[in-house]
């Protein structure tokens, strides 16, 4: 009897690995708080993720070295202290950023007593992608909250 056997390629059930951002892209934030860096919400493994230095809205913009094809866009968004509601847009450029087209608006109600993550994975077809930004409105209240951001993955 011989032993089936199969060697060599990806395994199907195993999906591709998220980009590799630190090699493609650089990333813009809006503002930092330097203990919670933007590093800890795109680099698997590298921290507690990403929170501003300052009150108010945010924008994140990863612009990527050469266009990319995006098929997931998986985010992550925590909050233990406070309850809010949150509104967070996404939109994608193919031109280094001089026109956008928007992929998602969506807002989040977050309650320290029950709902305190929201997770999103969005599959989508994009070509030649330059530029994707992210908006957050941490509160839609305008109380001067922070906004912040566990995990932003790409593949």
């Amino acid at each position: 009897m011989t032993l089936r056997k199969w060697i060599g390629g990806p395994n199907p059930a195993m999906p591709d690995p998220w980009m590799d951002l630190e090699a493609l892209a650089e990333v813009e934030v809006s503002s930092e708080d330097p203990s919670w860096p933007i590093d800890g919400a795109l680099i698997e493994g590298d921290g507690h993720g990403w929170r501003a230095a300052v009150p108010g809205e945010q924008t994140l913009r990863v612009r990527f070295d050469a266009p990319q094809s995006l098929g997931v866009i998986h985010l992550v968004f925590e909050e233990t202290e406070y309850e809010r509601v949150q509104e967070f847009t996404l939109q994608w450029s193919p031109d280094r950023g001089r026109t956008f087209h928007s992929l998602v608006r969506q807002q989040f109600t977050f309650s320290p007593t029950g709902a305190i993550r929201e997770m999103e994975n969005y599959a989508v077809e994009l070509q030649d992608v330059t530029d994707l930004e992210l908006h957050i409105v941490p509160d839609l209240s305008r109380r001067p909250l922070r906004a912040t951001l566990s995990e932003l993955r790409l593949r």
